[in-house]
């Protein structure tokens, strides 16, 4: 019975671990007027770090997310959207400890080792930046980071890159102090 329960506490704390949120930090020019930027389009070079299926995934979910916030796609933008990623591992962050000690009299002592358990997560990082191209700069910027699994089907992509651009978005513009 006792062995069933941390099996369920296991599986449960890895469950929850799964469906970590999204994280994303933004910054920003403090000065700027973001009623100005209606309309946007992307940096010709875009070199997204994504495959080309990923690429047009992640676009499509953010033009859904920029449109919800009342912008729209133009040939003559009021800024530019420059989109970078990259993957990168990490590892497990999960160990079990075995301990050996013992006493006697007024010594004691002991040893403790962390054996690490699970495999490393791969992650990515996804920059999205917002430039003026009238030479007011970047001016906006968020990046996110996520677990990612590169076997994932197409449908669970998609999901994923709605939820990021959704998240990513949640920071437009920001609201000032």
């Amino acid at each position: 019975m006792k062995n069933r329960f941390s099996v369920f506490i296991c599986l449960l704390f890895l469950s929850l671990v799964a469906c970590a949120p999204v994280r994303v930090n933004y910054d920003y020019e403090r000065n700027t007027d973001f009623s100005k930027y209606k309309t946007y389009n992307y940096f010709q070079d875009l070199n997204t770090g994504f495959s080309e299926f990923d690429t047009n995934r992640f676009l499509d979910a953010l033009d859904t997310a920029i449109a919800a916030k009342g912008m729209m796609l133009s040939d003559s933008p009021d800024f530019l959207i420059n989109v970078q990623s990259n993957a990168y591992n990490v590892g497990s962050q999960s160990s079990v400890g075995v301990g050996f000690g013992g006493s006697g009299r007024n010594m004691g002592g002991g040893i403790s080792v962390g054996i690490p358990v699970g495999q490393s997560t791969l992650n990515r990082q996804i920059q999205v930046d917002f430039v003026d191209p009238q030479g007011g700069g970047l001016f906006w910027q968020a990046i996110s980071e996520d677990s990612f699994y590169q076997d994932d089907a197409p449908e669970a992509k998609e999901a994923k890159f709605k939820t990021i651009a959704t998240e990513i978005l949640k920071g437009y513009p920001p609201t000032k102090k």
